[in-house]
């Protein structure tokens, strides 16, 4: 897959020096920097789209005693 991004004057000069210096292609750092980061990226903005849909009342809440009790485990 193929994909488009612009970078700002200076992430792109250090991109530059960094494929540079270590001769390794810009889009070797780009593709490890997506690759170690999007599960962290998923989590924040997933869980802001739930958080939207919380105070929307579009999304199901469950306080601990209704979870307890549906689970049968409340004493």
């Amino acid at each position: 897959m193929s994909t488009s991004i612009r970078f700002s004057p200076e992430i792109e000069k250090r991109l530059d020096r960094l494929a540079k210096e270590t001769g390794r292609a810009k889009s070797f750092y780009i593709k490890q920097m997506v690759e170690d980061n999007i599960d962290d990226i998923e989590d924040c903005y997933l869980a802001e789209s739930v958080l939207e849909r919380i105070r929307a009342g579009k999304e199901k809440v469950h306080n601990s005693a209704s979870v307890r009790k549906e689970l049968g485990l409340d004493d």
